[in-house]
This record gives structure tokens, sequence and C-alpha cells, in this order.
């Protein structure tokens, strides 16, 4: 295994919030998967930094590539280098391994952009920590929000204010130093959103966008083929690449969650053992692959 973190985990260490893994349980679940013995572990190794596929075909006979979403899409307006402005991503991995979550800053007044489960997740451990104004802005209506409403609830239940209908349109500083954010309201017409012409200010002193990861495919190259933006695969997870299988949240058609990956592991484990007892048998999900798609 390789990984590029100091410690093995992904979503579970580095993206739940802390309020919701208590007990170091990332950890702990690691070393009970380890404990089975023969399993080779790399930390600190990135993918197209410190090795690339190619080398990694060169020593072994299959791939998985279990690689997540690590970009993080912007705002889309000029994102002026200030304090107080950052990724919720990051915000959440910090104060999951901080020793303690006092030695993470939190803004008094706290806006988080965006309308999925990183975006409550942020907003409530910024109530938890301290923040006294929690504002969760998201362009479209509640219907809307990736956010279930189970979710949506539970930050209100945590004095989280939630508007609907509004886009960011400029980063409100002063001296380098985040004052507010200003949007503008939005709205359904014909189908589309569109700004309506009011707008808004919301005063600030630390902005999080939570507003949706990509996956990057750069480090993989050119030779795993993509649909979606993401890894294209048949339903063992064998990518464009006869010894190459993909899953997790990097794989196209997935639904983001946990168990999910862990059926995708599951799968193309059994499909890389066909295909290594008998390759002859692995060329038919090649061909189903490409039927897939295209």
């Amino acid at each position: 295994m390789f990984d590029a973190k100091p410690k093995l985990g992904g979503l579970n260490e580095y993206g739940l919030a802390t309020y919701k893994t208590a007990g170091d349980f990332a950890q702990q679940e690691i070393e009970w998967l380890l404990s089975i013995g023969g399993i080779e572990v790399h930390n600190g190794q990135q993918l197209g930094r410190e090795f690339t596929l190619d080398s990694l075909l060169a020593r072994f006979d299959a791939v998985f590539l279990g690689l997540g979403l690590v970009g993080v899409n912007a705002l889309g307006i000029a994102e002026p280098q200030v304090s107080g402005l950052r990724d919720a991503v990051e915000f959440i991995a910090e104060l999951r391994q901080a020793a303690s979550p006092a030695e993470v800053p939190v803004g008094r007044s706290v806006v988080v952009i965006g309308g999925g489960m990183t975006a409550v997740d942020a907003a409530v451990q910024s109530r938890l920590l301290g923040a006294e104004q929690v504002t969760i802005v998201y362009r479209r209506g509640p219907e809307a929000m990736s956010a279930s409403t189970v979710e949506q609830q539970w930050a209100q239940t945590h004095g989280v204010t939630i508007r609907h209908w509004a886009a960011p349109r400029e980063v409100i500083s002063e001296g380098g130093e985040l004052r507010g954010m200003r949007f503008a309201a939005t709205a359904l017409k014909e189908g589309k959103l569109v700004e309506t012409g009011e707008f808004f200010t919301l005063e600030a002193d630390m902005v999080l966008r939570a507003i949706g990861q990509t996956y990057v495919a750069e480090p993989a190259g050119a030779t795993i083929k993509l649909k979606g933006g993401r890894i294209a695969t048949n339903e063992d997870g064998l990518t464009s690449h006869a010894r190459v299988w993909a899953g997790g949240d990097c794989r196209h058609g997935g639904r983001d969650l946990t168990v999910e990956a862990v059926e995708h592991g599951k799968r193309s484990a059994v499909s890389i053992d066909l295909a290594l007892r008998n390759p002859a048998a692995a060329a038919e999900p090649q061909q189903t692959l490409e039927t897939q798609h295209g």
C-alpha cells in the first residue's frame, strides 16, 4: 500500500468532523485490518510525485487506485490571499490531526459556502469550537442540497443559520484581513439558475469553501480513461488498462460513500485474484468496460 498522507485512513482519518468520529476509531480499524499480516505500508508516498503508474506496473502484476477526490472547487470569483479564507476540508483535516481542538483557530463570524455534508460538518464544528455566528450559504433551495434533511436539521439545531438562493460575488478584505462576503441573490428562471440583481453582505472573519471536490487525473496519466471527470471502470473495477483497477470516490458512477468504497475494494480484489489466476478469463471484463463506456 502506498499513501500520500502520514497516516492511513483517508476520509475516515482526515475528512470527518471530530464530533462524529471520537476515540481514534479510524486508526483502531486500520490496526485491526493490518493484523491479518502480509500487507506492506508506505506512507508519505504520492502517485505522480515519488512514483508513477508505469513504475508501479513495472514492479507489480496489478494495481488498484483508490485515489479519492483531492481537487477542491474554487469559488469562481477573485480570491485574494487573506487570512481566514480557506477550504473546509483542510479545516476539518487540521482539527482531526490536532492534539487538541483548542489549537485550531476559529472565527467569531464564520460563513460556509456549499450545500453538502462537508459544509454541514465545517459549520457545526465551528459552532462547537466557539464561533458566535455561523452561516451556511447555498446557491439553490434546500431540496437541492446534497446534505440530507437530517444533516441540515442537525446544523440548525446547533445554531447554524442556512441561507439559500445566494451565490458568492466578492471577498471583502482590509489590510490582508477578511472582513466579509458579498453575495448575489439567485433564483430559477426557465429551469436555469440566474441572479436576481439583489445583493447582500455577511460579516465574516472566516470563510470556508465547501463547494465540492474533484478527481485529479494527472497523477494516474492519460492511459486511464475517464467518464464524467472520474475513472471509468466496469462493474468489477477494471479500468481501461488491463492491469489497473479503481474504486472509491475516484471511480465514475459512485455515491461517494465509505461503505461503497469498501465494496469497490472487495469486488476489485476478487477480480484481480481471478486475473492473476487465469489471465485469459480477465480479458472478458475489459470487453465489458469498452461496451459500457464506449
